[in-house]
């Protein structure tokens, strides 16, 4: 039968709808930050002080904050259960149905710490499962040359949602009642339900249906993906290249979770890379400039209030994810990250002694400020823009990206979940660190972060392989190879051709036994 002219359009929709679980993330993240200042807020949450006035104590923004992180950690290793027991597609709209439970019990707080700490903790739940979730997701469903693009869509949904979260900071924190952030906190509802809408359209991930014994279904989901009809001769070769995939990736059978350590087709070094690269991403340093980031402002003498300073950092975050988007696919996974290490490395050493050695003591009034304040300032300023926007380029989409292709099936949401829960962890350590660290040692502690980037940059050359361009049946066959991750780059995978090799054997088997079959009577049941 003649082939019909594929189409990836439906995929790329497809993926593009289901990143927006990266928005949800990121707007989650990004919304409290604002919050945290707001006057009503701290009316309502906050204590009494000794001059008789309400206050946000650093203990109680602690736990108002802390507890979203505890539930992404959470979800994020709860989602590998749901993935495989209900599916892809069911396990997200589980999870985006349990964040959308967490926002309204925020919403609905009045006075009660306890309520909203505990909204919080129900939402990182559906945060840290989606985290894990829309790149498995993604990685199984997107076609081969574009997985990576398609992948940086999650990274850029994370940035455009911290970006718009700081945009609806900024347009309601004059409001003089709940209004001012109730409404930011509340559009969370509209974005939850938004995702859950994907219950009317969303397929089952083709690989995960393979896995389960569903080729009928899945036949249907790869002609839906590939825009042609389901007897199509393409969905004939796709089903079968991953059904042979599969049944190399799957040999001894369904994966516990000791095995993502296991020496079995280096199964130890593919979790092990996902995990510390999500490991060095949340040490690069950009996390910093935000939580810091209006002290910088200010001791370059600026009159910008924390809220305008955030959006300017969310606005360069955008920025930078844009070119990821087509440099993921022409660069490739390990020199983005290469060329990104040394990037932020040089900003962040740079930023770290003009800042030690020229900026004022934090709380100077603006009328003491020297001309080397504040040449010092816009110096510091000017470098933690770049770092932020090269890592919006780099370190931001790519550690992502390699995570939603790294591993085999029966192991593949497991595997996912122990690198966006190390994601989490340290994305919750470093929040709780970073401050107390910082109040000693003020911009030196951008020294630590150029320290990780020089050990990232030897990492990855050491044992970050290449998967560009490749199935993620043949990245199973790239590590199962050996082939060392500085030649990674002109490694070709022979997968294909293996199976077309067994596939006249197996012609020849069936003609031979048609044949015979003929030569048989015809026998009357």
């Amino acid at each position: 039968m003649a082939r019909a002219l594929p189409s990836n359009k439906r995929a790329i929709q497809l993926a593009i709808f289901i990143a927006f679980g990266g928005f949800l993330f990121g707007y989650d993240i990004g919304v409290i930050s604002g919050c945290l200042i707001m006057p009503d807020f701290i009316n309502r949450f906050g204590e009494i002080g000794p001059d008789g006035k309400m206050f946000l104590s650093s203990s109680r923004q602690s736990i108002i904050t802390s507890l979203l992180s505890a539930g992404t950690f959470v979800g994020a290793l709860g989602q590998a259960f749901t993935s495989d027991r209900f599916g892809r597609r069911g396990s997200i709209l589980i999870w985006a149905a349990i964040f959308t439970i967490g926002v309204a019990i925020q919403t609905g707080t009045e006075y009660s710490v306890v309520q909203i700490t505990i909204g919080r903790f129900v939402a990182g739940l559906g945060v840290g499962a989606l985290s894990a979730i829309v790149p498995l997701y993604n990685g199984e469903t997107a076609p081969k040359a574009l997985r990576g693009t398609l992948l940086v869509l999650y990274q850029l949904q994370i940035i455009v949602g911290l970006f718009l979260s700081f945009i609806f900071d900024l347009a309601t924190h004059h409001l003089k009642n709940s209004a001012s952030w109730r409404i930011p906190v509340g559009l969370q509802l509209v974005w939850g339900l938004i995702l859950l809408s994907g219950i009317f359209f969303l397929p089952e991930s083709p690989r995960h249906l393979l896995g389960t014994g569903k080729a009928a279904e899945a036949r249907k989901v790869i002609a839906d993906l590939n825009g042609v009809p389901e007897d199509d001769a393409l969905v004939d070769d796709a089903l079968e290249e991953l059904e042979f995939g599969i049944r190399a990736e799957n040999d001894g059978g369904k994966a516990t979770w000791l095995e993502c350590f296991s020496t079995r087709n280096n199964l130890w070094k593919r979790t092990g890379n996902g995990m510390m690269l999500q490991f060095i991403q949340q040490l690069n340093g950009q996390n910093f400039y935000y939580y810091y980031g209006d002290t910088f402002f200010q001791s370059a003498g600026t009159e910008l209030s924390p809220y305008v300073i955030q959006t300017i950092l969310g606005a360069v975050s955008v920025a930078g994810t844009i070119p990821a988007l087509r440099l993921i696919e022409t660069w490739g996974r390990r020199r983005s990250l290469l060329t990104g290490a040394l990037l932020e490395a040089a900003c962040a050493i740079i930023a770290g002694l003009v800042g030690h050695y020229t900026l004022a003591p934090a709380g100077t009034p603006k009328a003491e400020l020297t001309a080397r304040n504040r040449q010092g300032g816009d110096t510091l300023i000017a470098f933690a823009v770049l770092h932020v926007f090269s890592f919006s380029v780099f370190w931001g989409p790519t550690p992502w990206v390699y995570l939603g292709e790294s591993f085999p099936l029966r192991v593949r949401p497991k595997s996912i979940a122990l690198g966006s829960a190390t994601n989490w962890l340290w994305n919750f350590l470093l929040s709780f660190f970073a401050p107390r660290i910082a109040e000693d040692i003020g911009p030196l502690i951008l020294l630590v972060f150029f320290g990780m980037l020089l050990f990232g940059y030897v990492y990855v050359y050491l044992f970050i392989p290449e998967t560009k361009g490749l199935s993620l049946e043949e990245v199973d066959e790239l590590y199962r190879s050996g082939v060392k991750p500085w030649n990674s780059a002109n490694w070709k995978p022979h997968l294909i051709d293996q199976l077309h090799k067994e596939k006249p054997a197996d012609a020849e088997i069936r003609g031979s036994a048609e044949k015979q079959s003929a030569e048989q009577p015809e026998t009357n049941v």
